[in-house]
């Protein structure tokens, strides 16, 4: 698995392909955070719009090979782990994009509560952010998962599925990833500091599910 991840990685960087989605999630930040803002509302923006990202991620990565290429790997290592290869390679891209950018979030934002007055702690601030932003990663990989080959194989089906998919993961009721947003949210607002483990489980655990059916169903469509 290691080399598989080597290969899909070096596809990755020399592809070049991970720049729309990088470039996309800079000027996200550049729109929504600013400097001076509670940092605990910045962390929250920067983690909510990690997750479409991490789902373009994932869709890069499992699209990026030519089809003779993907054909040998799965001849040689099998179609599920390749196909699982791709996915954690888009997952990795998202977590240390999520990280640097909580890094950038933490320096440029004030510790304090959406009111400016009363202080929060910063490494907690920090954690909890940081936690979050492994949320959003997390629930678009299995977003992109579920949108990209063999789950959804035509670009003009799966590219509208991702953006509605990531949507709804924001936004509805008992997501983990609005769970862990609407978090810091709400700790802005009070000034307390809540770290997201719940939802960073039930994220890892729907995405776990979501890479084994994708997974499971590149074997059944390999010839």
């Amino acid at each position: 698995m290691t080399a598989l991840l080597r290969y899909q990685a070096d596809l990755l960087v020399r592809s070049q392909r991970w720049l729309p989605p990088f470039l996309l999630y800079a000027v996200f930040l550049a729109v929504g955070v600013q400097g001076g803002q509670p940092l605990l509302d910045s962390l929250g923006y920067a983690a909510a719009a990690l997750l479409p990202v991490s789902a373009w991620l994932v869709r890069v990565c499992v699209t990026q090979e030519p089809p003779a290429a993907r054909t040998v790997v799965a001849a040689a290592t099998g179609p599920a782990r390749a196909h699982l290869a791709c996915v954690l390679v888009g997952l990795i891209a998202a977590m240390a994009l999520g990280a640097a950018a909580t890094a950038v979030v933490v320096l440029v934002g004030d510790p304090v509560g959406a009111d400016h007055q009363r202080r929060v702690p910063l490494l907690e601030a920090s954690a909890a952010g940081l936690l979050a932003a492994l949320t959003c990663a997390l629930l678009g990989t299995a977003v992109g998962a579920l949108t990209a080959p063999p789950v959804v194989r035509s670009p003009g089906r799966a590219i509208p599925t991702l953006l509605l998919a990531a949507l709804l993961a924001l936004m509805m009721a008992g997501s983990p990833a609005q769970a862990a947003v609407s978090g810091l949210v709400t700790g802005s607002r009070s000034a307390t500091i809540s770290p997201p483990l719940l939802p960073l489980a039930a994220a890892a655990v729907l995405t776990a599910a979501a890479t084994a059916a994708a997974c499971a169903l590149t074997s059944r469509r390999s010839p």
